[in-house]
């Protein structure tokens, strides 16, 4: 392809200063915003110091985040291994707020800046604002101020109720993190809604009701009155919304022996797990859309003569390393790089869109040859979610280039059997069980509340559906109820029941330390 300069480049060399991030903003936003329609919060660019970055890290990448013992370990840890050389920094940081806050290194170049600013100040910044996940799970406009609320109490707490006090409480919290999401939105209803229901129902029942249905015999089950001692159990189970999935908002609510401080503290990481939930779901989306949009971005700046070859140059080196994938033989395989995978799906659903081969339009008709790549793309960052984005978009050709087949490994067995190779039904295969691996339904334990006995002895129970045979680790189960038990204040038990059978096949206690 012969490129055409048709403007001077915005800088030469390695040297920036804010006059220039500015310039080169500018021309950013002029192309993501202006020709690829991204629809973006407004930008905040704050320039940090590496040990910057590094606290950043530590405190799980918050600004104004409260104080822990644990987010110091974690900056020691990370600094050693950074002045080692054993570990980069990310050259940026982005938080999912309005205005959106992207921070960048002062030690990148000119070149890395511009990259940084088109991966995150328009990549992550559309993803963030249109993905629906993130509309249903947080709220932009108002993270900054309730982190600020968060460091200030827990300062208060601290000064209030001594650090060990407080640090005790959040200890136990951050253990259950994990559990402390609610899965499932839940619509607020008005009273208003709640009528029109109740009389949809009413009217429902009277246009169905025929009086034959008296003359029908009832079960023996259906005869036998329900005991006094069952009738309680199940009102104090339907007063406290039993099951429930979100360990950490059941015991705010109803833990006997917390204080309202204690309450608040819990709140406070509640939120931030919920939070976070989004983006536990959409790692290889969100990194694949900032990678292809800065991909795209740095493209037609150096089409218009806007970057040098030299900066082209640095970019491709940076880029390439980004969505380099490591073989699984290699020293340094972890699984699938997010950025790799993602930016490859991204740049093929383009190739679909734009350049569509028979094997294509068998596939996915509904995008092959439809001649708007971003338009397509847009739809499946606004939609979709890691599982399902997978499920839907992976194609035969991909496989192929990722060299995919699926391996079934059973433990009652002395070899593996190759379940699904490169066809028809091994590309639907391979398609679906790698959709379920980000699937965080399917990797998170299913752990609930089932009883509390509040009106007895007050243990706490909980079930752990256990599936494909997966246990929960011994170790860490019982370090877990331990911090469970010390906010409910009693004795906790967890059950282990498979989920097919109900049959119980572990049990684990623990009681509060003294």
């Amino acid at each position: 392809m012969t490129t055409v300069l048709t403007r001077k480049p915005l800088f030469e060399g390695a040297e920036w200063n804010f006059e220039l991030l500015k310039k080169a903003y500018d021309a950013i936003e002029e192309i993501g915003v202006g020709e690829m329609g991204l629809n973006i919060y407004t930008n905040q660019i704050e320039v940090i110091t590496a040990e910057q970055m590094l606290d950043a890290y530590a405190s799980i990448g918050m600004p104004n985040m409260y104080r822990h013992w644990s987010f110091g370990k974690h900056f020691a840890r990370e600094e050693v291994l950074y002045r080692k050389g054993a570990r980069a920094l990310a050259y940026e940081l982005v938080i999912n707020s309005d205005p959106c806050i992207n921070y960048v290194m002062e030690e990148n170049t000119m070149t890395m800046q511009l990259l940084v600013m088109a991966h995150a100040a328009m990549g992550h910044n559309h993803f963030f604002k249109n993905n629906y996940l993130f509309q249903q799970w947080t709220d932009a406009t108002a993270i900054l101020d309730y982190l600020r609320f968060a460091k200030e109490y827990v300062a208060e707490c601290e000064e209030k109720y001594g650090l060990e006090n407080v640090e005790a409480v959040l200890d136990s919290a951050h253990a259950l993190m994990a559990q402390g999401i609610s899965r499932h939105p839940v619509r607020r209803q008005s009273r208003t809604d709640k009528q029109e229901r109740e009389l949809r129902r009413r009217e429902h029942e009277e246009a169905t009701y025929n009086e034959l249905w008296r003359t029908v015999p009832r079960s023996q089950l259906d005869e036998k009155p329900a005991t006094p001692e069952a009738k309680e159990a199940e009102a104090e189970s339907n007063a406290l919304g039993l099951p429930q999935e979100n360990l950490l908002y059941f015991l705010e609510k109803h833990a006997p022996r917390l204080d309202d401080w204690k309450r608040e503290l819990l709140r406070i990481v509640r939120m931030l797990a919920q939070y976070f939930y989004p983006q536990r779901q959409t790692k290889v989306m969100n990194e694949g859309c900032a990678t292809f949009v800065h991909y795209e971005i740095m493209s037609r700046l150096y089409d218009k003569g806007l970057i040098t070859e030299g900066s082209m140059l640095e970019f491709m080196h940076s880029h390439s390393s980004v969505v380099y994938q490591p073989r699984f033989e290699d020293k340094h395989f972890n699984g699938f790089n997010p950025y790799a995978l993602g930016f490859a799906m991204m740049r093929d659903i383009k190739r679909i869109a734009e350049e569509p081969t028979p094997e294509d339009r068998e596939w996915f008709p509904e995008i092959a040859g439809n001649g708007d790549a971003l338009g397509t793309l847009k739809e499946a960052w606004a939609n979709f979610r890691d599982d399902s984005f997978i499920m839907q978009y992976l194609s035969p050709k991909l496989i192929r280039d990722f060299r995919l087949f699926h391996i079934h490994d059973n433990t009652g067995s002395s070899f593996v059997e190759v379940k699904s190779i490169h066809d028809e039904m091994g590309y639907r295969r391979v398609r679906k069980v790698l959709a379920e691996q980000y699937d965080t339904a399917a990797r998170d334990p299913d752990i609930q509340v089932v009883n509390a006995d509040l009106s007895g002895g007050r243990r706490l129970t909980l079930q752990h559906r256990v599936r494909r045979g997966v246990l929960l680790d011994k170790d860490q189960c019982d370090r877990t109820l331990q911090h469970v038990a010390h906010l409910w204040g009693y004795r906790v038990k967890m059950l282990e029941v498979d989920a097919e059978t109900g049959k119980v096949l572990k049990e684990h206690e623990a009681l509060p330390l003294p």
